[in-house]
């Protein structure tokens, strides 16, 4: 996938799979030599708030994860899902940038932002903060960088369906950055809603799917199924967002219905993606990229196969 002249490449990583700054996290180096291994793929930064956000998952002071098991996450790995309710753990844009580890990396990536402020008048406000944040940090950065805005996020309370206007409003305000931008969304975008988006100067692809909102769906995913019981194992969280295995075909058949709506710009495409079978699939369906996230702790030791192979796709 190539943006504004830069290749981002048929592989990129889950905003959040990594960390704030690729430093991944604690089972990563245990799981290096049965192939969890990232190379290959693009960087994504974990999705950053505008301000620090305590969210439901405790960071130490370099802003990586305390516990090693978080109590807002559950993963059921025998049935290919997790349920997350981290909430946008973080210390803010500002406190980021001032590390300079985003600036000092040299291969092309994206940072993932997003606004949770409580109205659409204060979430765009806080989106022109960032973007004025950025765009003053921007010379310092040694590779090309892109970023993704996050409309999706199911932990925070916000609903994309009535976001339309705003995410125009803030493609408007993140134009005059002058580098790629990717809005992001999860399947419950409705299709010709994502086209009008995409038709918008400033969005140069679309990044579809984000987890989907405990009890979303409740034809297509057997909640009780996946976890036992109706009532969310996070509900003290929120509720939490669904990934792994269930998302797949849902993800498959939102690519179908965009192609068919006119979408024309690329699109970054995850979800349930836990084999080179489904990531075939998912490229055949229309993505021009796809993006690996649960795999992580789902599937470790097919993730650098998935990888290559993808990568070596004409």
């Amino acid at each position: 996938m190539k943006l504004r002249n830069i290749k981002f490449g048929n592989v990129l990583v889950a905003s959040g799979a990594q960390g704030f700054f690729g430093e991944g996290y604690w089972y990563h180096k245990w799981g290096r030599p049965f192939g969890l291994n990232f190379t290959g793929a693009t960087f994504v930064a974990k999705t950053t708030t505008l301000y620090a956000r305590a969210g439901n998952m405790p960071l130490h002071p370099d802003f990586t994860p305390r516990d090693r098991m978080p109590k807002c996450i559950v993963v059921k790995p025998w049935k290919g899902v997790a349920l997350n309710s981290v909430g946008l753990s973080g210390p803010g844009a500002e406190a980021l940038l001032e590390t300079g580890q985003w600036q000092a990396r040299k291969e092309p990536f994206m940072l993932s932002f997003m606004s949770v402020a409580p109205t659409a008048p204060h979430r765009i406000s806080e989106l022109v903060r960032f973007v004025d944040l950025l765009r003053e940090r921007l010379h310092e950065f040694r590779a090309p960088v892109g970023l993704q805005v996050n409309y999706s996020c199911p932990n925070v309370g916000l609903h994309p369906g009535d976001l339309v206007n705003e995410v125009m409003t803030g493609l408007d305000m993140a134009h005059d950055l002058g580098i790629p931008i990717m809005p992001k969304f999860n399947v419950l975008l409705p299709p010709q809603v994502a086209k009008e988006i995409s038709e918008h100067d400033a969005c140069d692809a679309l990044c579809i799917s984000n987890t989907i909102p405990w009890g979303a769906l409740p034809d297509r995913i057997d909640w009780k199924g996946l976890f036992g019981n109706n009532t969310s194992p996070l509900a003290q969280f929120g509720g939490g967002g669904l990934s792994g295995k269930p998302l797949l075909p849902l993800l498959i058949e939102w690519l179908d219905h965009a192609q068919s709506a006119g979408v024309r710009k690329p699109i970054s495409a995850g979800g349930g993606i836990l084999s080179y079978e489904d990531a075939h699939q998912v490229m055949r369906a229309g993505a021009d990229s796809i993006f690996l996230g649960s795999i992580a702790f789902l599937r470790p030791w097919r993730m650098q196969g998935i990888i290559r192979a993808v990568n070596n796709m004409d």
